[in-house]
């Protein structure tokens, strides 16, 4: 069964970390249900599912018209009581009647899509990781941006954050592979300076490892994009040593501890991040980088320890 997803991932409109207790009364979003977090390897909180009931025509590569009626999941997550995302995606598969269905019939099934008419998935995908966002087409980053509005506009937020930041989008797509004994294979594009787009193909049906795995790329594609941006802001401006390595500050303190790619994740779907190292290096990326703030603060101190000696 096709699996459609978005993902939106951004800094916490707050100047410090949330502790655990905190997130996890940010994120209590529905009255009666649970929110799910853990502590190690490092705090990580999940809010409770919400649906999303929609009537509309699927993307598609070709521009045949699809209609699909349904529900979406989405959720909000916060890790290290820093960065927030907001995860939305359904299931789309053929409904066994041709025809529109009372909603009680879509609320039985949470999380799912029944087109009306013929689909072909390979066009849907081709059309649902399109960068374009046409009018009454199928829309997941509206619920994911929506939703994270909704986060940062709590009263328990201060909305000082401790540096300016952008949101990264990873919008994603999962075909069933013919071999259900197949290893996940992904292909990863950095489509502009805010979209990402996965297209997946997997021998398993686990919905929930695969959305693990996008949400854990998505946060680790944002924190080496935004490190890099902060590098790349605080180095090339004017400045003594000291002035450019106090720029990186809220690096040091905010991002360098969240790296843990695939702490989290199923082994069913570890193939797709084994093949993101070997081909962009996200870890080899972000070490270079830790490596060079490192090296910033030591020159610095040196510095510092020179003058105070003259």
């Amino acid at each position: 069964m096709l699996t459609l997803g978005e993902v939106h991932t951004g800094l916490l409109q707050n100047s410090t970390s949330l502790s655990l207790e905190h997130t996890t009364q940010l994120l209590d979003l529905l009255v009666g249900e649970r929110v799910r977090r853990s502590e190690r390897p490092i705090a990580y909180v999940v809010s409770p599912d919400q649906l999303t009931g929609v009537d509309c025509l699927l993307p598609t590569g070709t521009g045949s018209r699809t209609r699909a009626v349904g529900t979406v999941v989405s959720h909000a997550t916060v890790t290290g009581g820093h960065v927030l995302q907001g995860s939305t995606y359904t299931l789309v598969g053929r409904a066994e009647v041709n025809r529109r269905l009372p909603w009680s019939h879509y609320l039985s099934r949470p999380g799912r899509l029944e087109t009306i008419g013929k689909v072909d998935a390979r066009d849907v995908v081709r059309g649902y990781l399109a960068t374009g966002s046409p009018s009454q087409v199928l829309n997941l980053g509206a619920i994911c941006a929506r939703l994270i509005d909704a986060v940062q506009e709590s009263t328990r937020l201060d909305r000082r954050p401790p540096f300016r930041s952008r949101r990264t989008r990873l919008r994603w797509a999962v075909l069933p592979s013919d071999d259900p004994a197949a290893e996940a294979q992904g292909t990863f594009r950095v489509e502009s300076e805010t979209l990402r787009t996965l297209e997946l193909t997997v021998g398993h049906d686990d919905v929930a490892a695969v959305v693990a795995l996008c949400e854990d790329l998505a946060l680790h594609d944002w924190l080496l994009t935004t490190l890099l941006t902060l590098m790349e802001a605080s180095l090339t401006a004017p400045g003594t040593r000291a002035q450019k390595v106090e720029r990186l500050r809220p690096a040091i303190d905010c991002l360098l501890h969240l790296w843990m790619p695939a702490a989290r994740l199923d082994e069913s779907v570890l193939p797709v991040w084994r093949a993101l190292e070997r081909r962009p290096g996200f870890t080899r990326q972000w070490e270079s980088s830790v490596n060079r703030i490192r090296d910033q603060v030591t020159l610095s101190t040196i510095a510092l320890l020179e003058a105070s000696l003259s």
